[in-house]
């Protein structure tokens, strides 16, 4: 008979009731069994006491931990209805405006919920290295995931060579929104370069109207998208390769790419005649708002860039706008030719953090093209699965964005979302500097240096 000491008591006490609370595998119990130090027969014997293995568990009610409100609350509502009346499982929602202490929280007091949705996967990879997800790849089938998802969003979505996050609700953030009717009757061409963007934005400011409309306010996030805007030119620029390393901090802030970055976006802020009241305005103005004089009347400016969600913006404030005719986007235009149809975006991602019938159930319905179309067709949903119709989609516009989502030829998750907080912070706060007057530049790109060389050692 093993004889165990007080803290290997304790461990395996704790392995039992993690085990119990359906939070970890069979596989995983066995693992961690064998790392305290229990025999293969002692460990059976506990999976024996502690009834049948977690997956089978019959479980009838699962809560699903996420961020969302409002709209986006009621059609996530919509879409497991019909999973309830097929399954008989009834899923509860619980939403948080801070679902990082939320879940701190949670596990610490050992009750965590059986799923959540995060909104971005740089919480997946920390929470799947303290061992508290279940791989959704132990019951999902891959073949399938694999054949509705770009290989992009599954390497998103895996750690340690195992499968944690199913991407779900994706933004495109390589969108440039427009009015195709004020384009056709000034004769100005929709550029595909950045050259051709630059020759067109003076062509416009030289005639005395303003090419560009612009808006970082955010409240305590102010300056989030003025990041969306170096994510976007930093990936076309200088591609996936270098994009990784800046992510991961294995080049400095103050690296001349980085640099090349923040001139180009400073080319827009700081363009004579480029913003009206430049730069006070963009500092003060909402980033929703900022959409809206493309389509005043007159117009008050001619481009504004910002991810795809923006033409919930635009129709709320303005109801009888066609799509194609009255507002469109173009894709981001292409800076170095090997990038081109590079895209950034980002995506609220689904993970299991119990293992129960009911929460497998769930993912792989959430998984399936037809759950999601639910979504898609209420509007304000852009799914990363190829197999979701793009007839699905309300209008044009949104179908074309969902299309240049998912055949992306290189997809990166938005920068900032995946970096430290405190650096994502500290980035925020520089932008705001840097476009309150962009000869601030070197000290901006030291500051943000200092706060990552903390943050990332």
């Amino acid at each position: 008979m093993q004889v165990f000491d007080r803290r290997q008591r304790q461990q395996v006490d704790e392995l039992v009731e993690e085990y119990s609370q359906h939070t970890l595998t069979r596989r995983d119990f066995l693992t961690r069994a064998a790392a305290i130090g229990l025999s293969t027969g002692v460990a059976a014997s506990l999976l024996a006491a502690c009834g049948t293995s977690s997956s089978a568990a019959n479980v009838t009610k699962l809560e699903v931990l996420n961020v969302w409100g409002g709209d986006e609350q009621a059609s996530f509502k919509a879409v497991v209805a019909p999973f309830t009346q097929q399954q008989g499982i009834t899923v509860n929602l619980t939403s948080t405006r801070d679902i990082d202490a939320e879940l701190t929280t949670r596990i610490r007091g050992n009750n965590p919920p059986d799923i959540a949705i995060l909104p971005n996967p740089g919480k997946m990879q920390q929470l799947a290295g303290q061992h508290k997800l279940t791989a959704l790849d132990s019951f999902l089938d891959m073949s399938k995931i694999r054949s509705d998802y770009a290989n992009a969003w599954i390497n998103l979505g895996s750690a340690n060579g195992k499968f944690y996050a199913l991407f779900y609700k994706a933004a495109n953030k390589g969108t440039v929104w427009y009015s195709p009717k004020q384009f056709q009757s000034n004769n100005y061409t929709v550029p595909t370069s950045w050259n051709d963007l630059i020759t067109l934005s003076d062509q416009i400011a030289n005639s005395g109207k303003y090419p560009w409309s612009m808006g970082v306010s955010s409240q305590a996030a102010s300056g989030w998208p003025a990041t969306d805007w170096l994510a976007e030119i930093y990936l076309n620029e200088s591609g996936p390769d270098m994009y990784d390393k800046w992510v991961a901090h294995q080049i400095p802030w103050t690296d001349a790419s980085i640099k090349s970055a923040f001139q180009k976006f400073g080319s827009i802020v700081a363009g004579k005649h480029y913003i009206n009241g430049a730069p006070r305005s963009i500092l003060a103005t909402g980033f929703a708002e900022a959409s809206y004089p493309l389509y005043a009347s007159p117009p008050g400016a001619y481009m504004y860039y910002l991810g795809d969600f923006t033409e919930g913006f635009i129709t709320t404030q303005y109801k009888n706008l066609q799509p194609k005719t009255d507002f469109d986007f173009f894709p981001f235009p292409t800076i170095t030719t090997q990038y081109q149809g590079a895209v950034t975006g980002g995506a609220d991602v689904v993970v299991a953090m119990k293992d129960n019938n009911a929460v497998r159930a769930l993912v792989k319905y959430l998984a399936t093209a037809d759950a999601q179309t639910i979504w898609v067709k209420r509007g304000g949903f852009t799914s990363a699965n190829k197999s979701v119709a793009l007839s699905a989609y309300p209008n044009a516009v949104a179908a074309a964005a969902a299309q240049q989502l998912t055949s992306a030829t290189t997809f990166r998750f938005g920068a900032g979302d995946i970096m430290p907080p405190q650096v994502q912070q500290q980035w925020w706060k520089g932008m705001l500097t840097f476009i309150g007057n962009t000869s601030q530049l070197d000290s901006v790109l030291s500051d943000i240096e200092s706060t990552a060389m903390s943050a990332y050692h």
